[in-house]
């Protein structure tokens, strides 16, 4: 492809592409024709989201690649550039985990699901850093959680994990700052999504894990990845009115959240039916791989899971929120005073 055609196109990559919310976020990418290197493990999912990328519009690159391999995500990251053209934008949105109580994920099990989910989104950081920063440009948005802030029951690997990531971002951020940098760093916290992840992460529950409710659809948390892309100044973003609620509470009553979730947290966490024996994992090996299923971008919860968020919008626009209180705010001040002169 030509130089003049690269350069205008946005080139980005996405870890946890071939299912969930990556998946989602590389959809929405592709409809502005962007150029996506597609990171997974899984053969399956990544050759059904490269045909949905190139129908959408975009130009994709799948790329199989177990993030907790620092060597071989900084391999990705140069094929991507040499394919594509400069990364402009890095998604870390990979993750795996255990549901269970602490005692009973084996060390084993807690280590893999770490060097996933935290030690991944390092690596992908690391690889986007070596190259964004001698042209000091770039923008890296890190897939977290309300879990970062509040941790929950039955999930300590995850619940570990996204706060540790999140600390991690914020050292980050601050040397950035420091050094005067052109790189942006930004971070996305998820409330509940409908994603495959219940059906393959490794589960020793007696029945079929669920997110908590509210439920989202992956396309509302791949519109806020894709607008924190866009505007990277910010921060962080919440994301749903549940992620806002929890990490308040969080802050005001941490001991009251301790006592409701260890009363609810095990029950919400579940659905009434049985956890099948035969249930894949995807802790080791991809769950989507050679003779696999392709998950897709949502899970079973269709039925319960909001299309949109509407704080999610008013958090995108908070010109029109601002200016349409400015709004009621001088109306209701006219209608006091006609009252006061009647």
């Amino acid at each position: 492809m030509a130089q003049s055609d690269r350069s205008e196109r946005q080139v980005v990559v996405i870890t946890g592409a071939s299912g969930g919310v990556g998946r989602a976020t590389a959809q929405r990418f592709a409809r502005r024709g962007a150029a996506i290197a597609l990171l997974a493990r899984g053969e399956v999912g990544l050759n059904a989201v490269a045909d949905e990328v190139r129908s959408a519009g975009g130009t994709a690159l799948p790329i199989m690649v177990d993030v907790a391999d620092n060597r071989g995500v900084d391999e990705a990251a140069e094929r991507a550039e040499a394919e594509l053209g400069p990364i402009d934008v890095w998604v870390n949105a990979a993750f795996s985990s255990v549901f269970a109580p602490f005692t009973q994920v084996s060390p084993e099990e807690f280590q893999r699901a770490t060097e996933v989910t935290y030690l991944g989104m390092v690596n992908g950081t690391r690889a986007a850093l070596r190259r964004m920063l001698p042209r000091d440009s770039g923008t890296i948005v890190q897939v977290g959680s309300a879990i970062a802030y509040r941790a929950i029951p039955l999930q300590s690997v995850y619940s570990g994990a996204k706060a540790a990531a999140r600390g991690f971002t914020d050292a980050l951020r601050c040397e950035l700052l420091h050094d005067k940098s052109g790189v942006r760093v930004t971070q996305v916290h998820l409330p509940a999504v409908n994603t495959p992840q219940f059906d393959w992460v490794l589960s020793r529950l007696p029945r079929r894990p669920q997110p908590v409710p509210p439920i989202y659809q992956p396309e509302v948390a791949a519109d806020a990845i894709v607008h924190a892309a866009d505007h990277p100044r910010r921060r962080e973003y919440w994301v749903g009115a549940s992620t806002v609620a929890t990490v308040l509470a969080s802050k005001i009553a941490p001991g009251l959240l301790d006592w409701y979730l260890a009363k609810t947290g095990y029950d919400a966490q579940q659905t009434k039916q049985r956890q099948p024996a035969d249930s894949p994992s995807n802790l080791w090996v991809p769950a989507d791989g050679p003779g696999g299923s392709d998950f897709g971008s949502h899970g079973r919860f269709d039925d319960k899971a909001a299309p949109r968020s509407y704080q999610l919008w008013a958090s995108q626009h908070p010109g029109v929120v601002g200016a349409g209180a400015a709004g009621v705010a001088a109306l209701t001040g006219l209608a006091m005073s006609r009252l006061r002169r009647g």
